[in-house]
């Protein structure tokens, strides 16, 4: 609002309250009066009833409240519980650690002969499939052989003898026996009674000897055929063969002779039933992993074959 005072120009009188100065100035409290704000004044009634609604409101709320508080004081309120996952990809869980490694097999093995000896034959390739006790190659027998022919030679030396030993024996408990009656009848001197009991026990120690003698080269004879027998070289469990590294011709020995040319090994084959995958866990990260965890393994090769599995065993060792 707007207020317009209008001053009068001219000479200045020597009475400054003239009639017409006194009306304005009453007009002018007026409209000053009209905008001052009665605070005693009732409010309007659409406000009164915004009130008294809100306060109706406002008790049946709290009765609706009390009702509950006394049902839930008398019987219990039912619940359902479910099991907390944490949402990761596909929603089976968060990845506690991610690990890189490689695919490694608990059993192999790079087979070799238990002799030295001349390879004669390769029976195995890269790739190849074997089962335990296949033959996988085979050494020159020659002086396997001529063992096991001497050792036969002593193992009949030994029984021919025992043989002789026996027969031997046996005239001579009969001589012994025969005198034995005859010393009896003093028909012949004590001394050669007792010298027949002597060549008698003789030959019973004899036979005991030549006995022990074929049981020893029996054994030879065994041992030799051992020999025979390690000039093959068998597979000793199931598994694929993964690399060849002899020839025929060439020299092999489980030990190393020293030189460039003696190979130490036939071949090297894999279980590829006991494959697992081997990583290196961080020292920081290593509290994460525990013993039948599960893990999810992924290929280089195949990266959309996601592979389940469970962690075997932690090792405890570090390098620098």
């Amino acid at each position: 609002l707007h207020v317009g005072v209008r001053m009068r120009s001219g000479h200045t009188s020597a009475n400054p309250t003239s009639s017409s100065t006194m009306e304005t100035m009453n007009t002018n409290a007026d409209l000053l009066k009209e905008l001052r704000i009665d605070r005693k004044a009732a409010p309007s009634p659409s406000r009164r009833g915004l009130w008294v609604g809100l306060a109706i409101a406002a008790i049946i709320a709290l009765i609706a409240v009390a009702v509950v508080f006394l049902r839930s004081g008398r019987q219990g309120i039912e619940v359902q519980t479910s099991e907390v996952t944490a949402i990761g990809s596909g929603g089976s869980g968060t990845t506690v650690l991610d690990a890189t490694g490689y695919v490694v097999a608990r059993r192999m093995a790079t087979v070799s002969s238990k002799v030295t000896g001349r390879v004669r034959e390769i029976l195995i390739e890269e790739g190849q499939r074997v089962e335990a006790g296949q033959i996988m190659a085979t050494l020159d027998p020659v002086d396997a052989d001529a063992q096991r022919a001497l050792a036969y030679s002593q193992l009949e030396a030994a029984r021919s003898q025992a043989g002789s030993l026996q027969a031997q024996l046996k005239e001579a408990e009969a001589n012994a026996s025969r005198l034995g009656q005859l010393v009896g009848q003093k028909l012949v001197s004590r001394q050669q009674y007792e010298q027949a009991i002597a060549a008698r026990d003789s030959l019973r120690a004899q036979l005991d000897a030549a006995r022990y003698n074929t049981q020893v080269t029996n054994d030879s004879l065994h041992i030799a055929d051992l020999g025979v027998d390690n000039t093959t070289v068998r597979a000793p469990f199931a598994g694929v063969v993964i690399a060849k590294a002899a020839q025929p011709g060439e020299i092999v020995s489980p030990l190393s002779a020293g030189g460039g040319f003696t190979r130490t090994g036939i071949g090297t084959i894999v279980d590829m039933d006991s494959l697992e995958v081997e990583v290196d866990v961080g020292e920081s990260f290593i509290g994460r992993v525990q013993p039948k965890m599960p893990i999810e393994a992924t290929l280089n090769a195949y990266p959309d074959w996601k592979i389940p599995g469970e962690v075997i065993a932690i090792i405890p060792t570090a390098d620098r």
